[in-house]
């Protein structure tokens, strides 16, 4: 076994798997284990521990002390017991002690490299290394939790080291650069000779230079997070969390200093005032809460691009993380317009579409090229990212025909009268359920108010477009989404028609492709153009399907091509 410090051994040197020596986590595991899982149960054993001292019985204190001994010990065994080795082919990592793991990842399979370092960690120097494959959540990859700090840097490097002889993609080829950005190393990128031997030149062993940095946080951009619907989300989470906690430890919140006061003035006061009390109350902690956490998620964030060929995204206060995914494995570009983002800030947000990045992954944020910022700057960044030198997802797109708007109406618009025609028709045969029918039927109502500029506007939203390099499509209303795929990342063509788009006249085409969410969608697209669109990017495969597909009056169909 070698010292927890001490560099990997058997990776770019040609060593045999056998002869590469198995690692174990740093002995500062030793502290950061057990803290971590105590604090997960913190709120229990402060529970536990207040209920037994106030009461009497030392049962429950007892029960607190064996679960901080059964959390220490287990965190010594996880560190006794995992392993883990690089090897020239493959990432290994053993772990358990009663159920035994063992996770290999091919490093050929590895798309993204995860840096994170949550408090603890960054006070003792370790980082998380999540290494990703890009395949289903079940074998996504592996985590490394934790190594140095310095381990982990070295380790994304390696690992998301390219071939020499990697080919630049066309778009990259269109604008006469080299996809890692300076060239290769000498020696290859991978710090070997000729002969595929080591070399002590190599990026492992060498202090990394710096990137070309293309975006830094703008913190103009805090007015986008109240408006963002995860930060509002987590805000909720975090208030039931610490109502729960209140409720547990048995503490009243009309005990505090003034309680009573203020509850005194709210019981004397009308109605209506109370309600604005308490919402402007509510919005004020949504507000502040949401601007905390935008802080803590995009501190001293940066978007660079860096010599190994990689688009690197670092940010975070507490938690520090960064993203590397590699430029060969870039498939697109995406700009995501949330509708309070958009109506009220004209902001968005730029992602990446990349093999190993999947849907929700990137829709949870791990995905995201930076925070959400103004519109024209969102666009800006999504050309930087994939080396254009004009607009990717901006620009004007062709629209969809009009049938498509006429489907977006009724489907708007229908959910909200079907109750509301109901209604009416069972007044209509019992005068006397009048006065209890009125009210949802004004909110019926108001819904189709509101429903039909909502579905106008996602019609607005529908269009695309096919460039030399791209295909880019554009749909939603709520969250609004410009897509930008490679047009040689698309390996095939789904078509589907449901019954009322057949009916109207209308497919739904996507693109597939091994990066995102496995395929881009272009909704509502007249038959003609759905065949052009496929045989200008593919013409080889759709030949046979020149005809758009025809569909049974039985219900819809789905042709798959590719």
């Amino acid at each position: 076994m070698t010292e927890p410090d001490a560099p990997a051994t058997g990776t770019g040197t040609g060593t045999p798997p056998d002869e590469v020596e198995w690692r174990r986590l740093p002995v500062q595991m030793l502290l950061v284990g057990p803290a971590t899982a105590l604090l997960r149960l913190a709120p229990a054993l402060v529970v536990l521990v207040l209920f037994g001292a106030g009461s009497g019985n030392s049962t429950q204190v007892w029960i607190a002390g064996a679960a901080v001994v059964v959390t220490v010990a287990a965190g010594v065994v996880r560190w006794r017991t995992t392993r883990y080795r690089i090897t020239d082919e493959r990432v290994e990592l053993h772990s358990g002690l009663l159920i035994r793991q063992r996770r290999s990842v091919p490093r050929d399979r590895i798309r993204t490299v995860d840096l994170t370092a949550p408090l603890l960690h960054r006070i003792v120097g370790l980082s998380v290394v999540k290494v990703g494959s890009g395949q289903s959540r079940s074998d996504a990859g592996l985590d490394l939790d934790a190594v140095t700090t310095d381990e982990a840097e070295r380790l994304r490097r390696e690992l998301l080291a390219r071939p020499a002889t990697a080919a630049a993609s066309p778009a990259t080829a269109a604008t006469g650069s080299d996809p890692g950005g300076t060239g290769t190393a000498p020696g290859g990128v991978d710090g070997r000779d000729a002969d595929g031997n080591g070399s002590a030149g190599g990026p492992a062993d060498q202090e990394e230079p710096d990137g070309e940095e293309l975006d830094r946080i703008d913190w103009s951009s805090l007015r986008y997070a109240p408006l963002t619907v995860s930060s509002l989300a987590a805000i909720g989470a975090l208030a039931g969390a610490g109502w729960n906690l209140l409720n547990e430890t048995g503490l009243d919140p009309r005990s505090l200093p003034g309680a009573d006061t203020v509850a005194g003035e709210l019981s004397t006061a009308p109605v209506w005032a109370t309600v604005l009390v308490a919402v402007g109350a509510l919005l004020l902690v949504m507000v502040v809460g949401s601007i905390v956490l935008f802080v803590e998620r995009w501190w001293d964030y940066r978007l660079s691009r860096e010599p190994d060929g990689t688009l690197r995204v670092r940010r975070g206060l507490l938690t520090k993380r960064s993203l590397s995914v590699s430029e060969q494995r870039l498939r697109g570009v995406t700009v995501s317009e949330p509708l309070l983002v958009r109506a009220l800030g004209g902001g968005a947000q730029a992602g990446a579409l990349a093999v190993g990045l999947a849907g929700d992954d990137a829709d949870s944020g791990s995905g995201a090229l930076g925070p959400p910022v103004r519109r024209a700057h969102a666009h800006t960044v999504a050309a930087t990212a994939t080396r254009a030198t004009g607009p990717v997802t901006d620009g004007p797109l062709r629209a969809h025909p009009p049938r498509a708007r006429t489907r977006r109406l009724v489907r708007a618009v229908g959910p909200a009268l079907v109750p509301a025609a109901a209604l009416g028709v069972f007044a209509w045969f019992d005068a006397a359920v009048w006065p209890v029918v009125v009210g949802p039927m004004v909110i019926s109502a108001a819904l189709v108010v509101v429903a039909v500029p909502l579905a106008l506007d996602r019609y607005r939203a529908l269009g695309h477009r096919l460039d030399e390099h791209y295909l880019v499509a554009r749909h939603g209303s709520l969250l609004r989404t410009t897509t930008a795929l490679r047009r040689d990342g698309v390996i095939g063509w789904r078509i589907r028609q449901s019954l009322f788009q057949r009916r109207a006249g209308v497919l739904t085409l996507e693109a597939t492709t091994a990066a995102g969410g496995g395929s881009v969608q272009v909704l509502d697209l007249d038959p003609a153009d759905a065949v052009a669109l496929m045989a200008a990017v593919t013409p080889d495969p759709v030949a046979p399907f020149r005809v758009p597909p025809r569909v049974s009056d039985a219900g819809g169909s789905r042709t798959d091509c590719g």
